[in-house]
């Protein structure tokens, strides 16, 4: 899919040093960055799932060690 990306001029310019010491392109920069993003978004949902999980199945517990 193509998509437009406007970014400040500092960034651009990161991001064009980061590609010229890797030898790729910007494009390949970026799609990177963003696939690391969507990544470590996709785990936070899932360990955040898991300790909701964990706190509703623990509750009496974690409320009686609180009192303690």
């Amino acid at each position: 899919m193509a998509m437009t990306v406007r970014l400040p001029e500092e960034l651009d310019a990161q991001l064009e040093e980061i590609a010229r010491t890797r030898h790729i392109s910007k494009h390949a920069v970026i799609i990177e960055a963003a696939t690391r993003f969507a990544n470590s978004e996709t785990k936070t949902q899932r360990v955040l799932s898991i300790a909701e999980e964990v706190a509703e199945r623990y509750a009496v517990a974690l409320t009686r060690l609180e009192d303690a």
